[in-house]
């Protein structure tokens, strides 16, 4: 199983790696804003991830680590 992690603060809540998401398992949070006040993106489903990094290619300021 992959483990992905995000860098909260440097998120800018554009959405991309969420629509990259082939398992769509990734979302904008609803409840939660970093210091910039920008939703930051979330994992729903850990397990159901598959460790493309199709999330961290598509992201423009490399906030997402994918880790197999």
């Amino acid at each position: 199983m992959a483990k992905v992690t995000f860098n909260e603060e440097l998120c800018k809540g554009c959405g991309l790696c969420v629509a990259a998401c082939p398992k769509q398992i990734l979302a904008l949070s609803k409840v939660r804003l970093n210091q910039k006040g920008h939703s930051p993106v979330e994992m729903t489903n850990q397990e159901a991830c598959i460790g493309c990094a199709f999330c961290a290619t598509m992201c423009p300021d490399c906030v997402i680590r994918v880790e197999r």
